[in-house]
Order: structure tokens, then sequence, then C-alpha cells
């Protein structure tokens, strides 16, 4: 099976499943790198290494995590029953300028890793979004925003500032399509191995 570079993602040829995937978190130091083995969930990052069974994964939540560099950022929080804890994005950085989306073979990726899961007999919890509570308070902050910027707005009206009312207008409506889109997408849900969350995938 002919294989990609380490940086990126392989994915074998004629439809077959993805078992392998990797990213660079930051632009010093060698890619993350991730198959799935007979054995289980293999890892390499920062020196070190390890296999976990399927069957002894306790928790996976994807979520959707945009950054000012790349607005189409995905992630996957994996944690195993001693607690350690593994972070898949779906992002890579190439340059200083450029962090490169790797969309196709992270949702393949994570759609195979699902599927082992389940053949082991899995009881994983599966999770999607923020927590309740950072999610509850994510949509207070969001709340408290839009009354400031509509007394904002009221106020220009009010003293004839239109060049100020149309900038508020413009500013508004950029904060609700990338917040918005944030707290809507990562709103707190539970999942099960048929049926991923396809907002929390590319």
């Amino acid at each position: 099976m002919p294989e990609q570079s380490q940086d990126q993602a392989t994915i074998p040829a004629q439809g077959a499943p993805a078992t392998r995937y990797a990213y660079k978190a930051s632009l010093i130091g060698a890619a993350h790198q991730f198959e799935l083995t007979e054995q289980g969930l293999s890892w390499r990052m920062a020196g070190r290494s390890g296999v976990w069974p399927y069957a002894d994964i306790a928790t996976v939540r994807l979520s959707y995590r945009p950054v000012s560099m790349q607005s189409r950022r995905f992630r996957a929080d994996i944690e195993n029953a001693d607690g350690a804890h593994l972070v898949i994005l779906s992002t890579s950085w190439q340059t200083a300028a450029l962090m490169a989306p790797q969309d196709q073979d992270y949702r393949a990726f994570m759609t195979q890793l699902h599927a082992r899961m389940a053949s082991a007999g899995s009881q994983a919890l599966l999770v999607g979004g923020l927590g309740p509570r950072v999610h509850a308070a994510a949509i207070i902050c969001v709340t408290l925003v839009a009354i400031a910027m509509a007394g904002l707005f009221v106020r220009s009206i009010a003293t004839g500032e239109w060049a100020g009312a149309l900038f508020l207008v413009g500013f508004t409506a950029l904060f609700a399509w990338q917040v918005g889109g944030f707290i809507t997408r990562n709103r707190p849900l539970a999942y099960t191995f048929e049926r991923l969350p396809k907002a929390l995938l590319p």
C-alpha cells in the first residue's frame, strides 16, 4: 500500500477505509501521527507513542473549533479508561501563514475509528459540541453583546451618526455569522456509532 508524506493523512486506494492520519499542531516539531491497527488506535507525538485498544476508549467528543487562520477547523478529543487524552485536529500547519484543511482525510479517519470501536463492542460515551455549562455561558455572553450592540445602534440613529450605524450593522452581521455558527454547531449533544453528527465533521 503506497504511503504519503508523514505530514499528510493516508487514504488507501480504491475506496478502502482510511487507517492513517497525521497533522502538525505547530510549525515546530514532527506531525502527530495516528493509525487504526488490529490492536487499536496507535498514536505517536512529541516523542511518545502508544496503542489504545478500541474497547478501552472511554469518551469521544467531536467539536467545531474555528481559529482566525482557518474558519473550517474541527476537533476530536479522545480519552481512554485511564484518563489519558488525545486531540485530533482537521487542519495542519504548512507555513507561518497557512493552516491547511484536511477535511476529507479527517472525516474518513474519524468515521473509520467509530466503525472499529463499534465492531469492538465499545461502550464509549459519544458526545458532541461544548459542555452544557460552557455552551450556556457562551449563549449568555453573546446575548449581552447583542444587547450592547443594539443599544449603540439605537444611540447612533438618535444622534444621526449614520456611518457609525452602518458600521454596527456590518459588525453585527459578521459577528452573527462567525459566533452564531460556532454556538449552533457546538450545542451539547449525544450521538451513536450509527449516526455521527454531520455538523461536527467537515
